[in-house]
């Protein structure tokens, strides 16, 4: 196993195998170590723009919890969840642009969860912008309470900057 695979956690491995067979990489140990180190890279960009954030980890978010998230999942995609208002909420998708099996964006004003949403298990939407995710990683939520429309700006923020370190990462260890 390379430098970049052994640091990944052991769960998620056959996952990231999985991506670089749906990348359009050569299907080589060069190419897992490639995105091995590109997933690492972006588990720290998440860690440290959630701490920059004032957000907070946690193992669970349920379906009906009125506060926003951002999740980030074992492909190294962004899902961002609204707070729920009207017991819906809005909800976008940024994938990882590197598989060629998922959309590289997608969003939904009023989306629903299916389920609570836990580690190591997808996202799973009754109406939204995917239907379903690849397991989750992470899930982080802002450690301040704020109005709706205020939350949502703040995590919209967060996810904008968060696309673009992800987009970097890809361009600077995928792509070299």
């Amino acid at each position: 196993m390379g430098e970049y695979m052994s640091q990944i956690p052991e769960h998620v491995r056959d996952h990231i195998k999985s991506i670089t067979a749906s990348s359009g990489l050569p299907e080589t140990d060069e190419s897992v170590e490639r995105i091995a180190q590109a997933w690492l890279e972006k588990r720290n960009a998440f860690e440290a723009r959630i701490s920059e954030f004032h957000m907070e980890e946690w193992d669970e978010f349920a379906k009906e919890e009125d506060r926003g998230a951002l999740v980030m999942t074992y492909s190294g995609s962004l899902l961002t969840l609204g707070p729920l208002v009207g017991g819906k909420r809005p909800a976008e998708y940024a994938s990882i642009e590197l598989r060629q099996d998922v959309p590289k964006s997608a969003g939904d004003k009023s989306a629903s969860l299916a389920e609570d949403i836990r580690i190591d298990e997808p996202v799973v939407f009754s109406k939204g912008p995917i239907r379903k995710s690849s397991a989750v990683f992470k899930i982080a939520v802002l450690t301040e309470r704020l109005e709706p429309k205020e939350e949502l700006e703040r995590l919209s923020e967060a996810t904008q900057i968060l696309s673009e370190d992800f987009v970097e990462v890809n361009k600077t260890v995928v792509a070299e």
